[in-house]
């Protein structure tokens, strides 16, 4: 068997209970008469053990392993599997393989941040191919995507991927379910896409405040975002919506978020008649 590779962000998952507890966490449709089997996009596949568990299921797996040496490991192990399709290359370089509405992964956590845009995308372009996406990432990050709100790992990211999908935690994973372990402790989440609860009027702009808030998060809005807008409008538009004056990035809640984003949009045209200024890009 291929030894783990430090250059990939190889670590193999051995505990089978948490396996169980990923294809569960997938809530695959049981096998039926008269339907297809549900097609799984699985990124990094590695040995094969989930692979094959998702298998036993009656999925079709399309897996992706940017490991050479693994995607001959894989061909060989699964070479009598006509539900099993191996992509070699790049995830972050490949598209989308068109037919998955499930997708599992256990991903590098150094390329967690551009994994999740690819699957995910953005307020302005969401991604809506995917039902349910469970990762097993960071666990850092994992309470950074189920941040509410006053909590230190509240972030931009937070706000943002709560705009495209619901977030629940599975489980904690410690560092002796891998071969070889890793040095931090992960989690298994799983992200549920749906359409905003309110839509941004303008979502590049959404997505700009927020970043623009929380890059400043020890200062208050109203000075936090005056690179985007005066201080005097972010200070009136807090007082119309009866947010507290001296509010900060974490403090606001997506709907809040939202609140303010479309506000202020609405008196941006004033803004630019008076300041000579274009509206927000």
């Amino acid at each position: 068997m291929p030894y783990p590779r430090k250059r990939f962000g190889q670590h193999w998952l051995k505990d089978p209970a948490v396996h169980a507890a990923i294809v569960e966490a997938a809530q695959l449709p049981p096998p039926q008469e008269g339907r297809d089997p549900p097609w799984v996009l699985e990124i990094g596949p590695g040995t094969g053990q989930l692979t094959r568990r998702l298998l036993a299921q009656g999925a079709q797996v399309v897996a992706v392993e940017i490991d050479r040496d693994l995607c001959q490991l894989l061909r060989k192990r699964f070479a009598n599997e006509s539900r099993f399709q191996l992509l070699e290359g790049d995830f972050l370089r490949l598209p989308l393989p068109p037919q998955p509405r499930l997708l599992v992964a256990n991903i590098p956590y150094n390329l967690t941040g551009p994994i999740l845009e690819k699957v995910l995308g953005s307020p302005a372009q969401p991604v809506r191919q995917f039902e349910r996406i469970v990762l097993m990432v960071q666990k850092e990050l994992a309470e950074r995507l189920q941040a509410g709100p006053g909590s230190k790992a509240y972030s931009a990211l937070s706000v943002r991927v709560r705009y495209l999908a619901e977030c629940e935690l599975i489980c904690r994973v410690p560092p002796s379910a891998f071969q070889p372990p890793p040095q931090v402790e992960s989690a298994v989440v799983r992200l549920t896409p749906r359409p905003a609860p309110t839509p941004a009027r303008d979502p590049r702009w959404f997505s700009q405040l927020v970043c623009q808030g929380f890059s400043a998060r020890r200062k208050q809005l109203v000075n936090a975002l005056r690179g985007l807008v005066d201080r005097e409008t972010v200070a009136a538009a807090l007082a119309q919506l009866r947010l507290s004056p001296t509010a900060r990035a974490e403090e606001l809640d997506l709907g809040d978020w939202l609140a303010l984003s479309n506000l202020l949009l609405e008196q941006m045209p004033r803004m630019a008649a008076v300041s000579g200024k274009g509206k927000p890009r």
